[in-house]
This record gives structure tokens, C-alpha cells and sequence, in this order.
């Protein structure tokens, strides 16, 4: 680690695009980071949760995509053919999934979409199938089945998958030495959403949230190349403030008490589906339009009956008809529903998208809401980020995402190689999430419908449907709720 820049606190915030956390109390110093080097790769801007509420309307916000001239056509994706990092790339035309996305027309659940502007000439009448039809043949259609796996818990594999094939192209945050941060009230409930600064003499810092069971892992090297012996690791919440000290290899975990009052009810829940909507992801979309429906059902009549906002971010690559279309949070679910409807896939071309833009727009621009709410990313996709593009990468953007408390579960669609696989790992395993896969009869041909086989390297998984599995996960965040 070099030595601190004469920089003032003030100067060293504006410096790294973060922003001046006052202390909670004049005696005590809330730590603010310093530039490892002055080559500090650029980083998102970190604002902490604030929003109020999400009581707005469903409106779409589009970041254009660099080289786009006009047409946006289908093109074959470029896959793996093993499905694994090694070999050539060879294109790969998915016309399974084609015919599936054009012989389904998208059904809004919530309310009817809008009429569609008529063309210049009145295009063919196509014959349409009666509303009863159309649903038994939603109802018949082959379920998507998934599996999920929980890094954290099974610490262990997790870093023998991450030796196996660190040969793959990422981002190195090194994870390898993990602490357990445990934060508690009076009554030892776990006290979620907890902000904690974890910080070193010299002056390498990071930042957390506990999640909704009041924990948090820490991981000292993926901040700190100097490998401090030990940090002061401080939380706050609701005024309250608590400091203790982290001492490198300590088998215990590191336990904070906060004289706070109980998580309020009901719950709030921010939940953000960011989607690759290149055209090899036809299939995956139409799904997810046609089980939105049922997740919020089930998700609203939850225990806890959470106070629920959806919001979504769909993403593509340079060149195409767009690189990012963001709909903010809303309470609004029929509006949600429609935007929904009105994604469709297309472009692409070749096999990276622009995972890394969308991930930093999802955790930086998203009105995620304070004050205790639930946060958590859906984040679909069947290929991994461009790593070549430069700009925020998503290794930031997963610490960042710790920071605000957003955890993100990671979804690989079929067609997603090793690297993909490695990256979307990293990113679940860093914010408390799970990496989720889909699964098939036959794990190397996805149109054998669904089944418990995949081409994933995971062990003791159980497998169910997709939107089951999503209601499954969401269930648990908010059943760890007070206690």
C-alpha cells in the first residue's frame, strides 16, 4: 500500500467519485477511502440507498449503443461448442428458440397493452387463437426448470472451481481469506440492512450492508494489496454506531451489537430483473413475461406480505438498436407488465455483451429505496461481460452493489460458457447471492426440455421451476427478517 495522499477528506471523495459521509457524531471519524495508486481505474459512483418510495410511473429510460446505424437484425450468437473455455468459436443459429419466440405472441398478465401504431400498409390478418386456447396452451407448454447453488455455504468447492480455471478471462478480486460479520440488537436479532465501513491503518476501505439476517461477508484482500494484519470494522444504524477489530486469521466471527429497535413491517422489497436481451435469449424472455404473474402472486402473499417494487434493465451489445433499456422501480405492476411485454430480443452478434455497462447502471441509477429495504437483482444472461471495453467493470460494480446492500442472484441460460459461468459466480458469491442455472433432460441439447441435468460444474443441487425457484429465494431473504 503507498502512502496517504496529502489530500483532505473532502478532496480524496471527489477524487474516487464517492460520496462525503459525515460521521454520525462529531466524535467519531465514519472512514473515507484512499487511491491505492494514481492510476485508480475508474469506479461507479457509490450513493448510498435514499430513495423514499416508488411511487412513480413504469417509464423507460434508453442508453444508446456506440456504432448502431439503424438496423438491428437477427444474428446468429456465437457459442462455445462444448460449452466450456476451451476451443474455437463457431456460430451457432438457434432456430429452436427462433420458432419458439415467434409462434408466442406475448400475453400481458396484469392488463392489456396498448395498441400497436399501424404500418404505413395494413400488414396480413393472421388467425388468432381464442383467450381459452391461448392459456391452456401457456399452461401445456414445457416448464423451465433451474437449479441453484450456494457458493458461501460451500466455501470450500466454490474456491476449488475458482483454482480449476483461473486460467479463464475475469476481473481478480481475491476472495480466498473470508470473515463473517454478524450484527445484532439488544435482543440478539440479526439487525438487517446495518451500513459498515471496514478500514485499515493504512487507509484501504470498504464498504457493506448487512443483509436481512444481519450478516455480511468481508473479503480483506479484494480491497487491500497490502494484507493489513487487522481493520476496524464499524457499523451504524438508526443513529446508533458501533466499533470492534478484525484481526487476520480470527476463527471466530466478528460480532457488532447495535441498541436498535426491530426491522419495521412490513417488509419493503426492491427486486430488479436484469436481462440480456440479445437473440439468443428469446426463449428465457417470453418466460419470464408469461410467470411474472404468478412470482408477484406468490411473492405478495408471503408472510411477510412485502411492500413490493419491480423494476427492470435490459441490456445488448455495442452496434445494436440500443445497450441499455431501464425501467426505474415502481409500485405500478401492470405498467411493469407491459414494459415487460414490449422487451423483445434481437442483435447481439458476437459472443460477450455489455453485461458490465448494464450491472453498473442497475446498482448506480436504479432509485433503490433506504431505510431498510430488501434489495435484490434477478440478473439473466447467457454470456459473460466485455471485458475489452474498458470503463466501470463488473468487479466494481459487485463491491459497489455490496455496499448499498443489493444482493444479485446470478441466472445462466443455456448457451452460457465456463467464463460466463465464472464471472457470474463471482458476482453472486461476493453479494451474499446464489448462481442459479437452468437445467435439461439432456444437459448439452436445452431443447430436450426440462430436466435436472447441466453443463455447470456444481454439486447438490436440487432442481424445480424457474419462477418457483425465484418465489423460493425471495421467501427466505424475508423470512430472516427479525431474527
Amino acid at each position: 500500500m503507498t502512502a496517504a495522499l496529502p489530500l483532505n477528506r473532502r478532496a480524496i471523495a471527489a477524487l474516487l467519485c464517492l460520496p462525503l459521509v459525515l460521521p454520525a457524531r462529531a466524535t467519531v471519524l465514519w472512514p473515507e477511502p484512499q487511491p491505492q495508486t494514481p492510476a485508480t481505474p475508474s469506479r461507479p459512483q457509490f450513493r448510498a440507498p435514499s430513495a423514499a418510495s416508488c411511487d412513480r410511473p413504469v417509464t423507460e429510460r434508453i442508453v444508446p449503443a456506440p456504432g448502431y446505424r439503424g438496423q438491428d437484425e437477427p444474428r446468429p450468437r456465437r457459442v462455445r461448442p462444448d460449452g466450456g473455455e476451451e476451443g474455437r468459436l463457431t456460430p451457432l443459429a438457434d432456430t429452436a428458440k427462433s420458432a419458439r419466440a415467434e409462434a408466442a405472441a406475448p400475453l400481458s398478465s396484469f392488463a392489456t397493452a396498448p395498441s400497436p401504431v399501424p404500418a404505413t400498409e395494413p400488414a396480413p390478418v393472421q388467425p388468432r387463437l381464442p383467450l381459452d386456447r391461448k392459456i391452456r396452451q401457456i399452461a401445456d407448454e414445457p416448464a423451465v426448470t433451474a437449479g441453484v447453488v450456494d457458493d458461501n455455504a460451500d466455501f470450500s468447492e466454490y474456491l476449488a472451481f475458482r483454482e480449476r480455471h483461473a486460467q479463464l478471462p475475469h476481473r481478480e478480486r481475491d476472495v480466498r481469506e473470508r470473515y463473517l460479520l454478524e450484527v445484532k440488537d439488544a435482543a440478539g436479532r440479526g439487525v438487517p440492512d446495518a451500513e459498515v465501513a471496514v478500514r485499515s491503518a493504512a487507509g484501504a476501505a470498504m464498504w457493506a450492508r448487512t443483509d436481512t439476517a444481519g450478516h455480511a461477508w468481508l473479503h480483506p484482500d479484494a480491497f487491500d494489496p497490502a494484507h493489513a494484519e487487522r481493520y476496524s470494522v464499524t457499523a451504524r444504524r438508526q443513529g446508533r454506531e458501533a466499533t470492534t477489530t478484525l484481526e487476520r486469521g480470527q476463527k471466530s466471527a466478528v460480532e457488532l451489537r447495535l441498541d436498535v429497535t426491530p426491522q419495521r413491517s412490513p417488509a419493503r422489497l426492491d427486486l430488479v430483473f436484469l436481462v440480456d436481451a440479445t437473440g439468443s435469449m428469446g426463449d428465457e424472455i417470453d418466460k419470464l413475461r408469461r410467470s411474472m404473474q404468478a412470482m408477484v402472486r406468490e411473492i405478495a402473499a408471503l408472510p411477510s406480505r412485502p411492500d413490493l417494487c419491480l423494476g427492470l434493465v435490459a441490456y445488448r451489445d455495442r452496434g445494436d438498436e440500443f445497450l441499455i433499456k431501464a425501467n426505474d422501480l415502481s409500485r405500478d405492476l401492470p405498467g411493469f407488465q407491459r414494459a415487460l411485454d414490449r422487451l423483445q430480443a434481437n442483435g447481439g452478434g458476437d459472443y460477450p455483451e455489455a453485461m458490465n455497462e448494464a450491472l453498473a447502471d442497475t446498482v448506480d441509477n436504479i432509485s433503490w429505496r433506504g431505510d431498510g429495504a430488501t434489495r435484490l437483482v434477478v440478473l439473466l444472461a447467457d454470456a459473460p461481460p466485455h471485458l475489452d471495453y474498458g470503463g466501470t467493470q463488473y468487479d466494481q460494480s459487485m463491491m459497489s452493489a455490496l455496499g448499498k446492500g443489493i444482493k444479485l442472484f446470478s441466472v445462466g441460460a443455456s448457451g452460457l460458457d465456463r467464463q460466463g459461468e465464472y464471472i457470474q459466480r463471482q458476482i453472486a458469491q461476493y453479494t451474499g447471492g446464489r448462481f442459479v442455472f437452468l437445467t435439461y433432460a439432456d444437459a448439452h441439447n436445452p431443447s430436450s426440455g426440462p430436466g435436472r441435468e447441466t453443463v455447470h460444474e456444481v454439486q447438490n443441487y436440487s432442481v424445480e421451476t424457474l419462477d418457483k425457484l425465484v418465489v423460493r429465494l425471495v421467501s427466505q431473504e424475508l423470512a430472516a427478517l427479525g431474527k
